[in-house]
């Protein structure tokens, strides 16, 4: 019988069911979880990647409007719930310190590639693993600026529904993952994913028995917002 494929157990935004998604503390709590990878979300604005998950503040902290028309001392006064601060890049890596991978979600374009690649080449410099950090989006032409940048980082192409061309979109970004969300996922698009030596994750995976179930079906990892949840599952 073959062997089981590794799970990877990525916390989504965090921990985000624990904690305000895309803060330091989310990112502290899913380490503390025992979260394999960390995922969350960088726009650029004044100059800055910044953890935020919507182009507006509205949701997520007590400010309104779009995150890229602030300045710096305007997303600093925001408060992210519990009083957490919106964290920069810097900030949000040098607190994981390589004690969890990185998986980093582009959410904005033009400009954001560059500068997240520039930001990683520093990174990599200082020691941090290439295997250990990870770049996705929905926004595949950003997603295939940042591969011609920073070739070295693996990539993940996220999308939201099956192509036709079943994990094709992957293999022409030369990426390393397909992500796709859980309503979407069978059978034949994991197989082609792995035909091609992909690796399918599937986002955003809560309930225990959906878990399992995915982990039976072949999926290589899951994002979750309860990372605890799918650890109690191991073996």
């Amino acid at each position: 019988m073959e062997p089981q494929r590794p799970f990877i157990i990525i916390g989504h935004r965090g921990a985000r069911g624990h904690a305000p998604e895309n803060t330091l503390l989310a990112l502290d709590t899913g380490i503390r979880l025992g979260a394999q990878w960390l995922e969350f979300d960088v726009q650029l604005a004044d100059d800055e990647l910044w953890l935020m998950h919507d182009l507006t503040v509205d949701r997520t902290t007590n400010g309104h409007g779009a995150l890229a028309g602030m300045r710096r001392a305007q997303i600093r006064s925001l408060d992210a719930g519990r009083g957490e601060p919106v964290p920069t890049l810097h900030e949000a890596l040098d607190l994981i310190d390589n004690r969890a991978g990185v998986n980093i979600e582009l959410k904005s374009w033009n400009g954001t590639a560059s500068r997240l690649a520039a930001q990683l080449r520093e990174v990599l410099d200082e020691g941090w693993p290439a295997e250990r950090l990870q770049v996705s989006s929905f926004h595949h032409p950003e997603l295939w600026e940042f591969h011609q940048l920073l070739p070295e980082v693996p990539t993940g192409a996220l999308i939201c529904g099956v192509p036709l061309n079943w994990a094709g979109a992957a293999s022409e970004l030369d990426a390393r993952v397909l992500s796709v969300s859980a309503e979407f996922v069978d059978e034949k698009l994991i197989a082609d994913a792995h035909a091609r030596g992909l690796q399918l994750y599937v986002y955003t995976v809560n309930a225990s028995d959906e878990m399992r179930a995915l982990r039976a079906l072949g999926v290589d990892g899951i994002f979750t917002d309860y990372p605890d949840r799918a650890l109690a599952l191991s073996d």
